[in-house]
């Protein structure tokens, strides 16, 4: 098991403790003595490394090295496995994904919902269900005080006039029963006017807005049913969408990469360019063999891609114009609770998915795949072996996870991803674990040299 981790952003050497989340920029002697698992003999370390660096800089060196271990910022010993295995407390809801729609404007070619029909057909939520849906939720949310429903298609807009009755009716809801409702919603933006950018910006707590960088990336993929581009029409209405946001309230730009464009760089550029602040450019996860998936041969060169992420996000924030990315947020100085950490998103026990005919899945990636059906609003036949599948999906159970320096971070990777490459829950989807440990690292190592600066 990986005690520590180390790795090199450039010229700079990195050591973190894996389960205290210490972390401690080095010098390349310190470096070179240090291995994930142990600390080795002082002898061993000796006869291999005296040819590079003399043995009193070697003791030296040790003799530090121990110190921090006996403080427990290195090699130190995983306290919450027993927690995790042991723990019987009660899962409440918190999140859910309101499927308001499942139909779409657009034919996007990697969507993983079948251009929003999800495996079934095309569908509005009525009201009706949105206010069943906004009970149930409610209901199971326990003593929790705090739920965000996130509004999603397809593209809910389609649904705008539906979605003003069950949002008001939520409103009504959480005064009655002393919650507390977040909106969120992700769009493609293109039925954004007037009348709907004063709505969200005033009732939603989050907006995602769709739009895969450059022109030419984004109107390959991101189309019309016609197969026209959609670029065009977007980005003035995402660009006036987000400058109605003041700073307390939440947006993000949200593009997807693809084998057609592993050199996403530019679309992140692009997006900064364009004056946005909040951005993401997600891998794409589809089958293996479809035209646009990412392959293990693809990933040096998206490792490059990170690199120059890193050093241009660096280079912004000296120069006062900085940005954020999505994967880059990282908090070195706590980050997420210890629960959060090792459990992930909680799908199939603290956040579900709702369809318009109040069918209830684990997450909106399962939505359609009859075999993880949880529950319908309308029976309320919860099947708890189901959610107690998912509430065991945490780290600790995962072989491959638990032994992964990675794991305070990923949480173990996203359950359908897992189940979809693998058909089980527990056993990662391999390329997307080497993609995030690299996003992790840099990360790290941007977040560290700004604290430094």
């Amino acid at each position: 098991m990986a005690l520590i981790h180390k790795f090199k952003q450039d010229e700079d050497y990195y050591v973190i403790d894996v389960n205290t989340g210490s972390l401690h920029l080095v010098d390349e002697l310190v470096y070179d003595l240090l291995d994930e698992d142990k600390l080795r003999k002082e002898e061993d370390i000796i006869n291999e490394l005296s040819s590079k660096y003399k043995e009193e800089d070697i003791k030296e060196a040790l003799g530090d090295i121990k110190e921090l271990i006996g403080e427990g910022l290195l090699y130190s010993l995983d306290l919450y496995e027993n927690i995790a295995q042991n723990d019987r407390s009660k899962s409440y809801v918190k999140a859910v994904c309101l499927n308001i729609i499942h139909d779409c404007n657009l034919r996007c070619k990697y969507c993983f919902a079948d251009e929003g029909e999800y495996k079934g057909k095309r569908k509005i939520m009525s009201v009706e269900v949105g206010k069943k849906a906004i009970d149930y939720v409610i209901e199971k949310s326990g003593p929790r005080k705090n739920i965000e429903i996130d509004l999603f298609g397809g593209e809910p807009l389609m649904a705008f006039k539906n979605i003003k009755e069950i949002v008001d009716y939520g409103r009504e809801q959480e005064k009655i029963h002393n919650k507390n409702i977040r909106f969120t919603m992700t769009t493609n933006a293109t039925l954004l006017d007037e009348e709907k950018m004063e709505y969200l910006d005033k009732n939603m707590g989050n907006i995602v807005l769709s739009i895969d960088g450059r022109k030419s990336v984004n109107d390959k993929v991101r189309i019309r049913v016609d197969g026209s581009g959609s670029y065009d029409a977007i980005l003035p209405k995402i660009k006036e969408m987000v400058k109605r946001r003041d700073k307390s309230k939440q947006y993000y730009v949200r593009g997807t990469f693809t084998r057609e464009n592993t050199d996403f760089f530019q679309d992140v550029l692009a997006l900064a360019n364009e004056e946005f602040d909040e951005i993401s450019i997600e891998p794409v996860v589809l089958p293996d063999g479809h035209e646009l998936s990412l392959r293990e041969e693809d990933l040096e060169t998206i490792y490059g891609e990170y690199d120059k992420l890193y050093h241009e996000m660096l280079k912004r924030h000296k120069d006062g114009n900085p940005f954020k990315f999505y994967h880059f947020n990282i908090d070195l100085q706590g980050g997420p609770c210890v629960y959060k950490r090792i459990s992930g998103c909680g799908a199939g026990h603290e956040y579900v998915a709702i369809t318009p005919d109040g069918e209830v899945y684990p997450c909106h990636q399962f939505v359609g795949n009859k075999d993880f059906l949880l529950d319908n609003i309308y029976n309320e036949n919860f099947n708890n072996d189901l959610s107690s599948d998912f509430r065991k999906a945490h780290i600790y159970n995962k072989p491959k996870c638990k032994e992964c320096w990675a794991r305070f971070y990923c949480s173990g990777g996203c359950q359908a991803n897992n189940f979809n490459f693998n058909g089980d829950m527990n056993i990662p989807y391999e390329i997307g674990c080497k993609m995030q440990k690299k996003r992790i690292e840099c990360a790290i190592a941007l977040k560290a040299k700004l604290m430094e600066n």
